[in-house]
């Protein structure tokens, strides 16, 4: 039986346990994550891989119609809510159900089982892949997900899309982060040990309680001090060694 893999996102840890609990009691469904951080969620949505979507609709950071908008038709959502009156909007963004709180199971599974049957129809209807012998291509396996190659931050009006690839460095100011690029310094509410988790650690390292850097961006390093785009930024004591030592892997 093919699994539909599926992420709830509410801002109630409760909210969670009861969807966590139901999920594990329909075999057709696998959680991947639970999250009180849309933000999060929107990311892994939009990296891909994600059959369903659990979503409640008055959050903090980003309310479940904001979601199902920048989202804009990836994966099926169940909306579960304590608010009637957004079904109508909900609705027009073509979710496949909208729960009431307190969900009853009975109901959750009816609305599970009718993602899952369009899912087994879609595949039934979809023509058998043509066999295609291809050449043995030397270098690792390719990764079952898409790379993400961007992160959305929340500022003070609005959703920000940032490409991976723009950013030089970011700096934390207590509460605070500022992501700087070359065109443009972005502030969020934010705090670098979240960011640091989901920064690649491929491509960005952490070299001070107040820095991450990209290291394709590295200028210069001396003794205790790295340039990036002008700005001169310190290595911490914490960090200094394995910062160094991933230089050493990178040095000719």
């Amino acid at each position: 039986m093919t699994k539909l893999r599926c992420i709830a996102v509410d801002d109630e840890p409760l909210a969670l346990d009861i969807i966590e609990d139901y999920v594990s009691k329909v075999p057709f469904l696998e959680l991947v994550k639970r999250t009180e951080n849309a933000i999060e969620a929107l990311q892994l949505v939009q990296a891909g891989g994600i059959d369903l979507v659990f979503l409640d609709i008055q959050m903090p950071e980003l309310t479940g119609i904001q979601f199902l908008k920048i989202a804009n038709g990836k994966s099926n959502y169940i909306l579960t809510t304590a608010y009637s009156q957004y079904a109508l909007e909900s609705y027009d963004l073509n979710v496949s159900d909208y729960l009431l709180k307190p969900i009853a199971f009975d109901r959750f599974y009816k609305a599970v089982e009718k993602v899952h049957n369009q899912q087994q129809k879609a595949m039934d209807q979809s023509p058998p892949p043509v066999p295609v012998v291809a050449a043995p291509v030397a270098g690792p396996a390719p990764s079952a997900h898409p790379v993400q190659d961007f992160i959305f931050v929340k500022t003070e009006h609005k959703i920000q899309k940032i490409q991976l690839d723009d950013i030089l460095y970011i700096e934390g100011l207590k509460d605070y982060i500022s992501i700087y690029t070359k065109a443009e310094r972005v502030i969020t509410l934010q705090n670098m040990k979240k960011m640091e988790e989901t920064l690649p650690s491929s491509q960005f390292i952490r070299v001070h309680k107040s820095y991450i850097i990209s290291l394709d961006k590295i200028e210069s390093i001396e003794r205790s001090r790295i340039t990036i785009f002008g700005k001169v930024i310190p290595i911490g004591d914490t960090y200094r060694d394995e910062f160094f030592k991933r230089i050493d892997n990178k040095n000719i």
